[in-house]
């Protein structure tokens, strides 16, 4: 059978951390495509701009605790590439220092095999397929229609946008982002924190920190840092 296994996760009422397009999308798939019931959405005081969505309460991430208890509430951390996935990872690590386990979702329309692993926060939209003993880590996000393809690994925290190819027996760095179309060779290496451009062909091995664009790819000589204005790293 394909990955719809949602036994691991004890709390079938969540929050959705996230307030924007990316969390007003996981509302609608939580609620129409899976065991999970939404209750509730959360983000930082200084960002909330309404009390309520959907006709869920919103509140402030710094005293969720109070309104949903972490032993009766799970999480999920809706939140794009903002700051090379630093906003979501950071967020999610709030969360989880609160005590939530962050739930994933895998849509009934991809093609996820049986033995694919997947960590905790991660989103796989319709129409991706994730082959055999691929191994997504935690806080991965796959938008719709992307290939990933027979025992590649992808570390945590990274974004592949949509009609993106990943070939077999590859490995993803921590902290990437794949533009549309952007597709990589068999047996290539991702370094971490790496920005592959949209329709970017890569057909070797990546340094870290770098973007990478064209056919064959090529770094620039900006680093993914200055583009997505990251101070930490």
């Amino acid at each position: 059978m394909l990955w719809r296994d949602y036994s691991r996760y004890r709390q079938k009422e969540i929050v959705i951390v996230g307030t924007g397009e990316f969390g007003q999308i996981a509302y609608e798939y939580f609620t129409y495509d899976s065991p999970f019931e939404v209750k509730g959405f959360s983000a930082e005081a200084a960002y909330i701009r309404e009390r309520e969505m959907f006709g869920l309460p919103v509140v402030a991430l710094e005293e969720l605790e109070r309104h949903f208890p972490p032993d009766r509430f799970g999480v999920f951390v809706a939140v794009g590439f903002i700051k090379l996935n630093r906003t979501r990872t950071r967020l999610l690590n709030t969360a989880r220092q609160k005590g939530y386990r962050a739930v994933s979702y895998v849509s009934s329309h991809a093609f996820v095999w049986h033995n694919v692993e997947i960590g905790d926060n991660c989103f796989v939209f319709e129409n991706n397929v994730v082959q055999y003993r691929v191994r997504l880590s935690d806080n991965a996000i796959l938008w719709s229609g992307n290939h990933i393809g027979h025992r590649s690994v992808i570390e945590p925290n990274c974004f592949v946008s949509s009609h993106v190819v990943i070939s077999g027996f590859c490995r993803v760095g921590k902290n990437c982002f794949f533009g549309v179309n952007s597709c990589v060779a068999d047996e290539v290496q991702i370094a971490e924190d790496c920005v592959i451009g949209m329709g970017a062909v890569v057909r070797e091995n990546t340094e870290p920190g770098k973007v990478y664009v064209g056919n064959p790819a090529r770094a620039l000589q900006k680093s993914s840092y200055e583009v997505f204005g990251v101070e930490e790293r």
